[in-house]
């Protein structure tokens, strides 16, 4: 006979109590996760080669941040929405704050755009010529002032920059130009706000890329001063890159501000967190779960995902569930047992440890914690069961989609 929902919790319960688990403390810290939702993940998107519109999709902010309470609604864990400016520009943020606060979210992240103006072709912050560079910084200065006016405490950076060609301009005079434009806006940030500097291998630049890895981003935050912190994307590193190696050594020198969860096959595919490898996305949380430092300067956790061929609220809602999985696995690995085997050498007896946590199944768990939270048991049955998506496929047939383009 299949056991219920109940039942499947109670047997998990008594077998993560016979092997000496913290039930309470597991169960506490799962209700206290949450995970920022991306704007730009509600609206249209695509390939290089076409965007494929849904019905239903955002016209405006305003939409995206009703999608993202759907979202908040079913997992318990989504109280914050990212912007991306000018994708999300609109002439009263105030009135786009109470919005958000009249759904019960708050506006996360405010995330600049130096990719997609032509006078960046060359690069923005590490442009050759004094004006754009210019232009950049009066940019990310304006998304402080945004910042300042949606109560965000963060500017999350990621820059288009670098070089096609060998010869065609001085690594060492663009990171200087960088880390010039980076300080003046860095000296306009309130202090309740921090900077978030992401790197990426490569993309669109392909003979260099200005912030490329985890170390050339981390000097130019040393450079910054300690509100600027290094923002480690899942899908920004080559493959076989050990991610869960850079998150600990970041954490171990104090400046990792956030993570930018997704997933990816060959390159920066922005899948579904946790839909290509599972296990490394548990192997990150072991790391994060161990290095958390709570508090007022706690990590920002983040998805960002652009959902090409599949619905967008249900995509979102997978992610999330994914990443409470995660956690909850991490969350059950016997740190004691760990470190005892890891002091006496135990190789096998610690990957033991490790599979064992990740082997168990935690839905019952995490079904648990998110109707504590007066979430949904399974937030995407939830969701499909209602008639949010009619509706909004109905209110929303006029007007123009907004799409990441």
């Amino acid at each position: 006979m299949q056991e219920t929902g109940g039942s499947r919790y109670e047997t998990l319960v008594r077998s993560l109590s016979a092997n000496g688990v913290d039930l309470e403390t597991v169960e506490a810290r799962l209700r206290a996760q949450t995970v920022e939702t991306p704007s730009w993940g509600y609206g249209n998107s695509g390939t290089r080669f076409a965007t494929f519109p849904r019905p239903g999709v955002p016209r405006n902010p305003f939409e995206k941040l009703e999608d993202a309470a759907q979202v908040h609604k079913h997992t318990g864990i989504c109280p914050s929405v990212a912007i991306h400016i000018p994708w999300d520009e609109v002439g009263d943020y105030d009135k786009l704050q109470e919005h958000a606060h009249s759904l019960g979210l708050r506006i996360g992240a405010v995330n600049p755009n130096l990719f997609q103006d032509p006078d960046y072709k060359l690069g923005s912050v590490c442009h050759p010529d004094p004006r754009v560079r210019r232009k950049a910084i009066d940019h990310l200065v304006e998304c402080v002032g945004i910042g300042r006016r949606v109560d965000s405490s963060l500017l999350s950076l990621w820059f288009a920059d670098g070089t096609n060609y060998a010869g065609q301009d001085s690594f060492v005079q663009r990171r200087q130009r960088m880390i010039e434009c980076l300080s003046e806006v860095y000296e306009s940030m309130p202090r309740t706000m921090e900077m978030l500097v992401e790197y990426k291998l490569y993309e669109p630049a392909f003979y260099h890329t200005d912030l490329a890895d985890w170390g050339t981003a981390l000097l130019v935050c040393q450079r910054l001063g300690h509100r600027a912190k290094v923002l480690v994307d899942l899908g920004h590193h080559a493959q076989g890159v050990n991610v869960e190696h850079i998150v600990a050594t970041l954490l171990d020198e104090g400046r990792l501000g956030g993570f930018h969860f997704n997933n990816r096959k060959y390159g920066d595919d922005d899948l579904i967190v946790g839909s290509i490898e599972p296990f490394e996305l548990f192997l990150i949380y072991v790391q994060l779960a161990e290095g958390e430092p709570g508090g007022e300067h706690s990590i920002a956790y983040m998805i960002d995902q652009s959902h090409n061929i599949e619905p967008k609220i249900e995509a979102m809602l997978l992610s999330v569930c994914n990443l409470q999985e995660s956690y909850a696995k991490a969350l059950l690995v016997n740190r004691e047992a760990l470190q005892a085997a890891q002091l006496s050498g135990d190789v096998l007896g610690a990957h033991r440890i490790m599979m064992e946590a990740y082997s168990t199944d935690v839905r019952p768990l995490c079904a648990k914690v998110r109707e504590d939270l007066g979430a949904s048991a399974d937030p995407i049955s939830a969701f499909c069961d209602g008639d949010y998506s009619k509706q909004v496929m109905e209110a929303r047939r006029d007007g123009a989609q907004a799409a990441w383009q």
